[in-house]
């Protein structure tokens, strides 16, 4: 595979960065992670950390590339649950660790998405947005039926609560899982948390994203930056790892 990837977390207007990035790389697969701790809970930070180290040890001990890419996800993403469950055991269940996140497994030509709640992923082309995961959140719904459209969902009263996470109760919450979706040479990913997309119009993320002559280093830089400046006063945590597929090895 011939890629180029990177990630940037910035704090924003928080006292703490609660989310947590990771991109683990082999010769044959790519996975890109990112972790959001639920600020309204304690110990956000140390769910999204949690979360973190046991998806990518999985990945590192997995061979490579992954013989059931979505049985993985599926599977990494109820461990990961499970941990943070773990550690907040002993909290009063209002109180424990939880977590947003989206994973892209990026192999044989094409990506596999995952994600839990609001934390999302982008697919980019020639500019524009392919396509992004659909968040497990009531304002969501509200976009696909067309109630409300983006723009007005930025500033829905519930546009902060999300219906599903990592942590918390035991059972496994509702896990997103897709199919392989084909890469062509110059696409971008992006696997992002809500205090990055939120500050930030879709069509002008895809520009960015997919300028020519910049590395997707500085462009995903220059989003974070945007994002924070947005939102400021109260910009939250803005975190993204992003890869440009730039073709198969010949």
């Amino acid at each position: 595979m011939k890629t180029e990837y990177a990630q940037v977390s910035v704090i924003g207007d928080r006292e703490e960065n609660q989310d947590r990035v990771g991109i683990a790389a082999s010769a044959d697969s790519i996975l890109l992670m990112v972790f959001d701790g639920m600020g309204g809970h304690s110990d956000g930070a140390l769910a999204a950390a949690t979360a973190l180290q046991v998806v990518g040890a999985a990945f590192e001990q997995a061979s490579k590339p992954l013989l059931d890419p979505r049985g993985f996800l599926y599977s990494v993403l109820a461990l990961a649950h499970d941990a943070v469950v773990a550690v907040g055991s002993e909290v009063a269940i209002d109180y424990r660790p939880r977590a947003t996140c989206a994973l892209a497994l990026v192999q044989d030509g094409g990506m596999f998405r995952a994600h839990i709640g609001d934390s999302r992923i982008y697919h980019l082309r020639n500019g524009r947005v392919l396509d992004r995961s659909r968040d497990h959140s009531h304002v969501e719904v509200l976009i696909q039926e067309g109630a409300i459209t983006e723009q007005q969902a930025q500033e829905h009263p519930m546009r902060n609560f999300v219906e599903s996470c990592i942590g918390g109760d035991w059972p496994v919450p509702e896990i997103c899982v897709t199919g392989k979706q084909a890469l062509q040479q110059g696409d971008t990913v992006l696997v992002c948390t809500d205090g990055f997309w939120s500050g930030l119009a879709e069509p002008g993320m895809a520009r960015v994203a997919t300028a020519t002559g910049v590395s997707i280093e500085d462009s995903i830089s220059d989003l974070c930056g945007r994002a924070v400046s947005v939102n400021a006063p109260y910009s939250d945590n803005s975190t993204v790892a992003g890869l440009r597929w730039l073709g198969d090895e010949a």
